[in-house]
């Protein structure tokens, strides 16, 4: 018998050899049914894997990552079967799940194209309708070549081909007429599948290696229920809609060109919005207790040595010969912070030492991984770190936290939090990685908030805690970081005089809140659609006079609303009322003042709001009151449009 642990911390005795489907429906048919893969002691497993052992097992559905990576695993399996069908000379490569759906690469002499994906939709639908089992076995890897080569797959053979110096089975999955090299884990049966759809095509070097052949990729994603496909699909069109890069573009608050790529330039109104965001951060950092620094771009190349970064980072920096000396451009914050802190003599006194930086950081992309704002080749990462004792750690994770949920609930952003632990290219100790991990789940704890384990992922230093961003449309983005590290101290011998006279060795935090300026602000504008709240958006008012004969009106009024410290514009041309109106409304402006021969002879002015059109007629002074309480409150606007 072995002992099987429960979610919940229960645990009941069931046969050696009991698989995760048997317990599954050992506890009911219910969760069976909905069951897409099993995790093991932190481990994903097919839901047919024998149990062996003692051990926490979790019952994963498609809500999990674990279940979804296996229900779109599955359904790139069934997408392949369906293209062999339709081609029957496809030589395929690999076809894994992703974060958004599943892919599979291909090699075939027919293109696909759009026209073509109706036709792979309705053979998948055929092999989900025949409700194919999903058989796992292994092979000698003598077997699997002969299989493969039989069947005139390269791909497969080559990649069989690494593994069989090892001596180990190779593992398949066969549905129906189909079989695929793989680890899986999979769905039980292909009938489990339900909506499914072919989203594109793109090109894709096989290994990603431009020498190698290039391949055809084609993406889909499959969901439960189809209405839960529609949803995803009207989630894409917003998405589309609201697509930072577009906005950036209408509303001229950046642009990337073909001299710089991956190097945004900000335009005038971006400058405003990056700089309110800036003195945003600045203003409760102060209140936090942080001081900020500033260190250079470009340091030598032995303190990346020093710090780690050269071993684990290096195809990521950008070097340069300054003095028959290699010097680095710096694609992180820390070392040059580090040194900072080892400009003179610290005490316990000084700890905790806060410093912030908003330090812009260099790090080589891929061309093809470059996507507006939002992966870029250089940003300004809103850095800080903290130098504490060990009895401070925890006190200290918790104000950071506290300071990241302040400027989350400003900006309306829902968020969950991930702690994630040791990597396999980690530094350090266990003991030290055990200390670390311990005292972010405690205080994470301790405040109440909820999370979960990422395994595996955290930074090479230390653990981390991440926190990641839910849009007003359901998207998520990782932005904040708490990292703690042992590691770097030791390695630069930093020090601090305790009250006992000695030497002691402080702990470093590591974090950011924004996690990259230009980052946060594609954010942003696609969270607002570019309608950005009052006391960021780049022009808060503009004054529409409707005849030349109110233009002196106008211009006094426009003088008042910038006396007032409004960001106001003027529009000054002979258009129609209502055509100044619709572009103001085009470029997201929140407040549109229209001044007539009725408001120039009152002395008021009628107010139009970007989302509630005509507000009436109202005082100047009224005015002025309204947009600043609205400024002052930092209202987001999302508020209203939820309640409408």
């Amino acid at each position: 018998m072995i002992s099987i642990t429960f979610k919940d911390g229960s645990s009941k005795a069931f046969e050696q050899g009991v698989t995760p489907i048997e317990i599954a429906k050992s506890i009911s048919e219910g969760l069976a049914r909905v069951a897409c893969a099993a995790s093991f002691d932190g481990e994903l497993i097919d839901l047919r894997t024998p149990l062996a052992k003692d051990g926490a097992l979790e019952i994963l559905t498609f809500d999990s990552p674990g279940g979804k990576h296996a229900y779109w695993h599955t359904a790139s399996h069934v997408m392949a079967q369906a293209i062999q069908h339709l081609w029957p000379q496809t030589s395929f490569a690999i076809g894994p799940a992703v974060d958004n759906g599943f892919y599979y690469d291909i090699d075939l002499d027919h293109t696909i194209t759009p026209e073509d994906y109706e036709k792979i939709e309705a053979e998948m639908k055929k092999i989900i309708k025949a409700d194919y089992p999903l058989e796992r076995y292994e092979l000698p890897p003598e077997e699997a070549l002969a299989m493969m080569k039989e069947k005139n797959q390269q791909y497969k053979v080559e990649l069989i081909e690494e593994h069989a110096a090892e001596g180990e089975p190779i593992s398949f999955y066969k549905q129906g007429d189909f079989t695929d090299l793989c680890a899986g884990p999979h769905l039980l049966s292909t009938g489990k599948l339900k909506a499914v759809k072919i989203m594109q095509t793109t090109g894709a070097y096989w290994r990603a290696d431009a020498n190698n052949k290039m391949l055809q990729r084609v993406y889909g994603v499959a969901f439960p229920k189809a209405a839960d496909l529609d949803a995803y699909l009207k989630m894409l069109e917003e998405a589309k809609r609201r697509d930072h890069r577009r906005i950036g573009r209408e509303l001229e608050l950046f642009m990337l060109t073909e001299e710089g790529p991956g190097f945004p330039f900000f335009l005038p109104k971006g400058m405003v919005l990056r700089n309110l965001l800036l003195d945003y951060w600045r203003q409760i950092h102060k209140e936090a207790g942080y001081v900020e620094i500033s260190t250079p771009i470009i340091l030598r190349e032995e303190l990346w040595h020093q710090s780690g970064h050269w071993d684990h980072y290096k195809d990521n920096m950008y070097t340069t010969t300054i003095d028959e000396h290699t010097f680095c451009i710096k694609p992180m914050n820390c070392p040059g912070g580090i040194l900072v802190y080892k400009s003179k003599p610290r005490s316990y006194r000084d700890l905790p030492l806060r410093m912030g930086e908003l330090g812009l950081v260099h790090r080589h992309e891929l061309s093809g991984a470059l996507h507006g704002l939002m992966r870029v080749r250089c940003f300004t990462q809103d850095d800080a770190h903290l130098y504490v004792t060990k009895e401070q750690i925890k006190d200290e994770v918790k104000g950071i936290v506290r300071l990241i949920d302040r400027i989350y609930k400003t900006f309306g952003f829902e968020y969950f939090v991930e702690l994630s632990t040791r990597p396999e290219d980690s530094m350090g100790s266990e003991e030290d990685w055990e200390i670390a991990t311990d005292a972010l789940r405690d205080a994470i704890t301790e405040l109440g908030f909820p999370y979960t384990v990422n395994e595996g992922d955290g930074a090479f230093y230390g653990p981390k805690l991440d926190f990641h961003l839910r849009d007003c449309i359901g998207r998520t983005w990782q932005c904040g970081t708490i990292q703690l590290d042992f590691q770097m101290p030791e390695r630069f011998e930093l020090e601090y005089t305790g009250a006992d006279g000695e030497k002691h060795r402080p702990t470093m935090l590591h974090r950011t809140a924004f996690g990259s300026i230009e980052r946060f602000i594609a954010i942003l504008t696609e969270h607002f659609a570019g309608a950005f709240p009052l006391w960021l958006a780049p022009v808060q008012v503009k004054v529409l006079p409707i005849a030349e004969r109110n233009h002196e009106f106008a211009k006094a009024i426009f003088d008042k609303l910038e006396a007032a410290g409004l960001r106001a514009e003027i529009d000054l041309r002979s258009e129609k009322i209502g055509y100044k109106i619709r572009e103001a409304q085009l470029e997201q402006i929140p407040y549109m003042l229209v001044l007539g021969d009725k408001e120039a002879q009152s002395g008021q002015v009628a107010v139009r709001g970007r989302r509630k059109g005509d507000m009436g007629v109202m005082s100047l002074d009224d005015f002025l009151a309204l947009t600043a309480e609205e400024i002052a409150s930092k209202a987001t606007g999302l508020e209203t449009e939820a309640a409408e």
